[in-house]
């Protein structure tokens, strides 16, 4: 009796555990397929009809649409499941289906809305939204744990084999084709592409780090008690105590370092100042707490 009385919890906690992991699968998968698809309508919609080749395989579908008229879905595809398998066989990692997914996916969503007018024939508008939305895809796409192959599996082999940073690959690979647009189009499109790819990159950042920002504060002051009391009491966060040394006394002096949100900050400066006025303040960003009081996963 005892025994099944131990087993039978164990094993409605496995297959709880069993469905949840389904469920974060399939998530993962819509993540991919979201993505991509939004990548897709940021390319036809914004990219493409105004000459913009912000980088990537999609960069190059551009370019080879307007000299040859190659049709942008087939170029992606032939340049995508190569890359995919080389990637397989040079870096000898299993890349997974996921991935696989995201790169076949997102040029059928290409060739499927191709007939799409755009929404502006504006360059600038067309390198600012397309950004955007790329950046939004693609920072989509990473949350369900893959990417959509391209040159980013081009710059790991490149980083493998050469010996440069993985991101001066990319920043190489992303360089010569914004290089190429501007050969090809003219100064101005290559310029709008370098726009459309900062914004892409910061989108991204945003997508993976969210829009709540917080400040986090290391304070030396010779009244660490009541300040601390302080933090602790009048506005509900916590404190670590940190040791350190002066570096010209050599003598202890323990620094207070406390994260809080950004609309908390102005509090904690007051607080500090009110108690004491010749405590040294290092003020930085926080991109993304997580924890008691923040933002769990």
């Amino acid at each position: 009796m005892d025994y099944y009385e131990g087993v039978h919890p164990l094993r409605k906690r496995r297959k709880a555990l069993f469905v949840e992991s389904r469920a974060e699968k399939v998530l993962e998968y819509i993540y991919i397929l979201i993505g991509s698809a939004v990548v897709a309508l940021s390319f036809n919609l914004f990219l493409l009809p105004n000459r913009i080749a912000s980088g990537g395989v999609s960069g190059i579908s551009t370019i080879l649409d307007a000299v040859v008229g190659w049709e942008p879905a087939f170029v992606q595809w032939s340049l995508n499941i190569p890359l995919f398998i080389a990637g397989v066989i040079l870096l000898g990692r299993n890349f997974g289906v996921k991935t696989l997914v995201g790169t076949v996916f997102l040029p059928l969503v290409v060739l499927a809305s191709a007939h799409l007018e755009p929404w502006t024939n504006d360059p600038l508008l067309g390198a600012l939204f397309g950004g955007v939305g790329v950046g939004l895809g693609l920072g989509i796409v990473f949350r369900g744990k893959a990417s959509t192959g391209g040159t980013d599996l081009a710059a790991q082999i490149i980083n493998k084999y050469s010996g440069m940073t993985l991101g001066r690959c990319v920043a190489l690979i992303d360089g010569l084709i914004v290089l190429s647009a501007a050969i090809v189009f003219d100064i101005e499109r290559g310029l709008y592409a370098l726009i459309g790819l900062y914004v892409t990159s910061k989108t991204i950042d945003l997508v993976q780090v969210g829009f709540g920002r917080s400040k986090m504060a290391m304070i030396i002051t010779n009244k660490q008690n009541e300040v601390r009391e302080g933090i602790l009491n009048k506005i509900d966060r916590g404190v670590t105590r940190l040791s350190a040394y002066g570096g010209f006394t050599d003598s202890e002096k323990p620094v207070l370092m406390c994260v809080v949100d950004q609309t908390e900050f102005t509090k904690l400066k007051q607080l500090v100042k009110t108690i004491d006025p010749t405590a040294f303040v290092i003020v930085m960003d926080a991109a993304e707490v997580l924890g008691e009081g923040f933002k769990r996963e």
